[in-house]
């Protein structure tokens, strides 16, 4: 369920979040924003989410790949 929340901000910001975020978009900007700070997170069920993302998993393999010969290298 959605609440409306009624704030009060600096006009300046008011503006700038018009302009960089559009109009549309603020709610779900600061609801983002604001979310991490006020929720409890469940690590658990982030991490599996995490590695259920296909895409992001092999992304990250590459990169995990292409690091260790820069380990390797390394003089010791």
């Amino acid at each position: 369920m959605r609440k409306k929340l009624t704030i009060t901000i600096d006009e300046r910001v008011y503006k700038g979040l018009h302009e960089v975020i559009g109009r549309q978009r603020i709610s779900r900007f600061i609801e983002d924003l604001v979310r991490p700070h006020v929720l409890s997170t469940d690590l658990k069920a982030a991490y599996k989410e995490m590695a259920m993302d296909q895409a992001r998993e092999a992304e990250a393999l590459e990169w995990a790949d292409a690091t260790i010969g820069d380990v390797a290298d390394e003089a010791w």
